[in-house]
């Protein structure tokens, strides 16, 4: 089986996904991506909504109602949740591999 041309997926682009398992909109998306990768990631808003316009686009992540007309909200969606399943896959097996090797 080949591996997919959008994998492996960036660190940011990782995090954004992983923090749209719950619906969010820009600002609290770089919140979350702060907060999930412990400090880490963190992006300025041009960079989050280049990011999020490229997600929309794959068809990973998607606009969802939201009851604040002046926020865009976004949530993952299937294809997305599959991508971040498969690059956690594909790190979990580097780990394993390394692992094994530098016992």
């Amino acid at each position: 089986m080949s591996r997919d041309k959008n994998l492996p997926l960036t660190e940011t682009v990782y995090y954004i996904l992983l923090a749209l398992v719950e619906p969010a909109h820009g600002y609290l998306i770089m919140q979350k991506v702060e907060e999930l990768s412990g400090g880490q990631v963190r992006m300025a808003a041009g960079t989050l909504y280049g990011a999020v316009e490229n997600l929309v686009k794959l068809k990973f992540i998607q606009p969802v109602q939201s009851e604040d007309s002046r926020r865009k909200v976004y949530s993952i969606t299937e294809k997305g949740k599959e991508m971040l399943r498969l690059d956690f896959e594909r790190m979990n097996h580097m780990i394993e591999v390394t692992k094994n090797i530098l016992k």
